[in-house]
């Protein structure tokens, strides 16, 4: 129980690692959360320090999530491995380091789920893919694939745990997104390619 409840821990600490905000501080010398949505993610890095730099951020947070349930798989219990998941999902959308003001936990539950379902995860990332490239909105993307993967996870008759926690991966994304959706209803949300201004000017 000890060991279970150290590496639940360890994995919401890692999934706090602000990796947009670090990377935007040494790459541009810039707080990105004084720019665009505010956010520490790879989109507000994608629009304020450029597409090398979200990459690298994008990468670092899906790392997260499958660290941590690689981390959890040396127990050899799979509940711990969902578990281990979900709190690094949680420690990026809510990270300690920055009093729990975090992401969205897009790329850091890619990681968790491409770990997991590999084949659920490159469907999910097939469906970013092509609403994106129809709409040009990365957030309306994101909340297409989190509206899709507990339905992604019953069609692949998933185990009644994996489909539990996809509805909970699924509720945080669509929680942290909220401002998106009333941007987007309201026609104000940001496409990709846009730069981002600083948020006094906004």
């Amino acid at each position: 129980m000890l060991a279970s409840l150290l590496v639940i821990v360890i994995s919401y600490l890692v999934g706090s690692i602000p990796f947009g905000l670090i990377v935007g501080k040494l790459w541009a010398g810039i707080d990105v959360r004084e720019y665009g949505s505010g956010n520490i993610g790879t989109s507000n890095v994608l629009r304020t320090v450029g597409p090398w730099a979200a990459i690298t951020v994008f990468a670092l947070d899906v790392a997260k999530g499958a660290f941590a349930v690689y981390l959890a798989s040396l127990s050899g219990e799979e509940y711990l491995r969902i578990l281990a998941g979900v709190a690094a999902i949680a420690g990026h959308n809510w990270p300690v380091y920055l009093r729990f003001k975090g992401g969205k936990g897009v790329a850091t539950s890619l990681g968790v789920v491409i770990t997991l379902m590999p084949v659920i995860a490159l469907s999910l990332l097939g469906v970013w893919i092509i609403v994106v490239g129809i709409t040009r909105y990365i957030s309306l993307a994101s909340l297409a694939a989190a509206c899709l993967f507990p339905v992604f996870l019953i069609a692949f008759n998933a185990p009644w745990t994996y489909v539990v926690a996809g509805f909970l991966i699924s509720a945080f994304a669509i929680h942290r997104h909220r401002d998106n959706i009333k941007r987007l209803l309201s026609g104000t949300e940001h496409k990709i390619g846009e730069k981002a201004r600083r948020r006094t000017d906004e």
